[in-house]
């Protein structure tokens, strides 16, 4: 009975540790975009020279649609706990449901978003129309 105790608080302690050194790592969190500067930075960081002149953000922080002064548009969407950004090339893979665009960029390993723009979902829809097909 002794052995099994000692092996049961050693199992826990055993967790608890993990978890501790995950919590102090920054492992695990639920990661957001904070506001349009932050976007506008880690398009920046994802190609060089992309200095977006409009940012819609997701209503949960969870990607972003950026536009720069070439008009090209680049998505940017939490991949785990860090963002990805990719050039939106063209509008097959963009669907509009109300204040809700869905957009893939066309790469199997990217995948598909959804981003509650509110009321520029429509007006990016629209825009994203006129990307070469």
């Amino acid at each position: 009975m002794n052995a099994l105790a000692v092996q049961l608080g050693g199992s826990i302690a055993a967790v608890l540790l993990l978890a501790a050194i995950a919590w102090k790592l920054g492992l695990g969190g639920d990661v957001r975009l904070r506001d349009e500067a932050e976007a506008r930075r880690l398009g920046q960081a994802a190609i060089w020279g992309f200095d977006a002149v409009e940012v819609a953000l997701d209503r949960a922080g969870i990607g972003a649609l950026l536009r720069d002064a070439q008009g090209r548009v680049m998505l940017v969407r939490r991949h785990g706990v860090h963002f990805v950004a990719r050039l939106i090339e063209s509008d097959a893979g963009i669907r509009l449901d109300h204040n809700f665009l869905t957009i893939s960029a066309g790469e199997p390993s990217f995948g598909a978003v959804t981003l509650d723009l509110g009321a520029k979902a429509q007006v990016w829809a629209g825009s994203l129309r006129r990307l070469e097909a």
